[in-house]
């Protein structure tokens, strides 16, 4: 008898383990807090995983805690990270391609973003992803406006002089263009670089704007609205093997989870913009509004620095650039 009751332990100790050997863990890094929409994202798809009860689950890694911000897609791509929230042109110098998702003007709203995601334009993106087995899961554009230290930023004028902080190389070029300096970091160095006076002024998402708190450092903030230079592409990533090589189920769960968060990615983005502009007023910052005329003024600029480089250094460029103004 007592051999039979080792037996049977054992027997049962063997199937929890089986069990527990089946199920799969994915790391998910990302770089921003825990209140930020970016990470809500994330959450709303480990959640709604979890809850499918299929053997899988998702840990997040929020503010840089497993990779720094800019050094995520790298271990990406090579299966040492399996997801990630990440904005896309943070890895435009392994892709120059990348570099259109944060070109200024090309988006004109959110309606607009939802349209480009699905279009050609981004299908050729996606082929560059798979190429270094990345796939995305959840698309997603958010929209961002300046905040100045010292004074409000409404029009390339405006910037003449000033060291800026800029997310992209597109950006970077259309504001040197402008006449200012531009100083390179990740939006997770922002309030610091404001703080030191690194920087007079910057442009990031809405929502970065709100979770960093920047409002503490900003006399002005010229939020999106109307008309909105800044648009950002900021998916969510998974590694392509790590996602094939789940069970049908398993990736079932997680498509359907990530076609939910879509719909709410696109949702909260379209209030984020509002809200952080009466995040910044309630703190006391100046609102400024960008016009019209100032938009098509920084378009203009854009159109003779950003657009002239990216079709210059970028193979077949100007076929992916006519690929995304043809979206309306």
């Amino acid at each position: 008898m007592p051999n039979l009751v080792k037996t049977g332990a054992l027997a049962a100790a063997l199937a929890v383990f089986a069990a527990s050997a089946g199920a799969t863990d994915l790391r998910l890094s990302h770089q921003w807090s825990t209140s930020d929409i970016r990470h809500k994202v994330a959450q709303m798809v480990a959640d709604e995983v979890a809850a499918a009860d299929v053997d899988l689950s998702i840990r997040i890694f929020p503010s840089g805690s497993l990779f720094k911000a800019r050094e995520q897609y790298t271990p990406l791509t090579r299966g040492q990270l399996d997801m990630t929230v990440l904005p896309l042109s943070y890895a435009g110098g392994q892709h120059q391609e990348y570099n259109l998702t944060l070109m200024p003007g090309l988006v004109k709203n959110h309606d607009h973003a939802a349209r480009l995601i699905h279009s050609p334009f981004m299908a050729e993106l996606e082929k560059i992803l798979n190429d270094d087995d990345v796939m995305t899961l959840v698309p997603g554009y958010l929209a961002g406006g300046f905040v100045g230290k010292d004074k409000c930023i409404t029009k390339p004028e405006d910037v003449s002089g000033l060291q800026i902080r800029a997310a992209g190389k597109a950006f970077e070029e259309m504001l040197s263009g402008a006449g200012a300096s531009i100083a390179s970091m990740a939006s997770s160095e922002i309030y610091n670089a404001m703080q030191t006076g690194v920087l007079q002024a910057t442009n990031t998402s809405s929502s970065s704007f709100v979770s960093y708190r920047i409002y503490e450092q900003a006399a002005c903030y010229t939020p999106a609205g109307d008309v909105a230079l800044w648009f950002m592409y900021q998916p969510l990533l998974i590694n392509k093997t790590t996602f094939e090589d789940l069970d049908d189920a398993q990736k079932e769960a997680l498509l359907q989870a990530s076609e939910k968060a879509e719909a709410w990615y696109l949702e909260q983005a379209k209030l984020e913009d509002a809200a952080s502009a009466q995040v910044f007023e309630e703190k006391g910052v100046e609102i400024a509004k960008m016009s019209e005329e100032d938009f098509e003024a920084w378009r203009k600029l854009a159109a003779e620095t950003s657009y002239k480089v990216f079709v210059t250094e970028v193979p077949d460029g100007q076929k992916l650039l006519d690929l995304a103004l043809q979206v309306e």
